[in-house]
């Protein structure tokens, strides 16, 4: 079976090398990243471009960098992340893209996870190589993707992806609301290939360096981004439950179409740089160089109305969202518009910023600039209090959103209108 599943990886390489980032090279460095690292040959992009054949790959997980934490030097992570479709091959992206220093990565496994801890079900476990070579060195600004792994997952499985970081590679590119378990053992040298997982004796609540899990032979159709702040990050819901509404959303497309990649990111903002880079200067990286990214849902521009400074002008709003579908179209790639959710009650809530989120929401609604529309707004909030959400929705805070809410927001989509 292994061997069979080489050959088969051998024999795509080089349908994959025309098509998406290529497995094994880093993808261009982002965000203004020393030139160092943008005249390295390891930084060379394959990143799909319009007129390109479209990338048989399929993205099944994501996670967009959204910050950086201390190196865990000599520690493996072993990062749990949740499938929205399955394969038979299956490829990995590793961030370096908000760090300093180049990232040595002196392990990387996959394994598809037994019970509810860091142990791996027996015989699932694989090493990652990078161009060949079980090793590799990520320059600071940039990514880079595995090369194929033969690996049946399914749909909605645990995978545990393992990295082990030899030295102190400067500050470690992360994403810091996981809301999953994750597991460190603190003495990592050898351990990243452990089926038992009673050396990972740590815990963490982000997820360490890993960004993206893409599959192949699922006979899916591609993937959807969802593209948002902590809205679409998950906050409010039950941690270690998936219950964001990217994997609500997962759940009503079933195992058989559409991977869901949730590009969210918890204060996040549309227009400006605050809690990562803006939704605008990472649409690329985030979104629309994504494997086999074919609708990207937007739901974005609260922070920018609650944040400070705080954006006021809703021509600004509109040249944005303009802005991101047409460059997501000249990809191929179709645009729902979300409209923004209300938050009365909330402490930064006022009666000028409530007029300008209704002057958003009109134009996403009717200004024609999105393929479709999903009416957030109409989904959840309380129709006693139209300026509030619904409180069997509201977890507390008046702004993020429970379980139900999440569910609420999911259910609200038509899935018709993805393609």
């Amino acid at each position: 079976m292994v061997k069979a599943g080489r050959v088969l990886a051998a024999a795509l390489l080089a349908l994959i090398g025309t098509t998406a980032t290529a497995p094994g090279a880093a993808t261009a460095p982002r965000h203004g990243a020393p030139a160092a690292a943008r005249t390295t040959a390891a930084a060379v992009a394959g990143t799909a471009r319009a007129g390109t054949l479209p990338s048989p790959w399929s993205g099944t997980w994501e996670a967009a960098p959204s910050g950086t934490a201390p190196a865990l030097p000599g520690a493996a992570v072993r990062n749990v992340v949740r499938l929205s479709v399955g394969g038979t091959l299956l490829r990995v992206r590793v961030s370096n893209r908000l760090g300093t220093a180049p990232l040595a990565l002196g392990a990387v496994t996959v394994a598809l996870r037994r019970g509810t801890g860091p142990d791996a079900v027996p015989g699932t476990m694989r090493t990652a190589t990078f161009g060949g070579l079980p090793t590799a060195d990520v320059p600071p600004g940039s990514d880079v993707v595995s090369d194929p792994l033969p690996l049946v997952v399914p749909a909605a499985a645990d995978l545990l992806v393992t990295v082990h970081t030899p030295g102190d590679s400067g500050p470690a590119t992360n994403h810091r609301t996981a809301l999953r378990t994750s597991y460190v053992a603190p003495q990592g040298a050898g351990r990243a290939a452990d089926v038992d997982g009673s050396a990972y004796t740590a815990t963490t609540s982000r997820w360490y360096y890993v960004t993206g899990v893409d599959v192949l032979g699922s006979g899916g159709a591609g993937s959807v981004v969802a593209f948002g702040d902590s809205l679409t990050d998950g906050t409010g819901s039950t941690p270690d439950a998936d219950h964001r509404w990217p994997d609500r959303l997962a759940e009503r497309l079933g195992p058989q179409r559409l991977g869901v990649l949730n590009a969210g990111i918890a204060g996040n903002r549309l227009l400006r740089d605050g809690t990562g880079p803006s939704a605008l200067s990472r649409l690329d990286s985030d979104a629309l160089s994504r494997a086999g990214a074919r609708a990207l849902i937007v739901f974005e521009g609260i922070n920018d109305i609650n944040g400070k400074p705080q954006a006021d002008d809703v021509r600004d709003f509109e040249a944005a969202y303009r802005t991101i579908v047409t460059r997501a179209h000249a990809l191929g790639i179709r645009v729902v518009g979300a409209t923004l959710t209300p938050y009365g009650g909330h402490g930064g809530f006022t009666a000028a910023r409530e007029d300008l989120r209704q002057r958003i929401n009109a134009f996403i609604r009717t200004g024609g600039a999105f393929d479709a529309v999903v009416d957030f707004d109409a989904a959840v909030r309380d129709p006693a209090d139209p300026q509030r959400i619904r409180p069997a929705y509201d977890p507390g805070d008046h702004l993020h959103f429970n379980d139900a809410g999440m569910r609420a927001l999911a259910d609200a989509i038509d899935l018709g209108a993805l393609g």
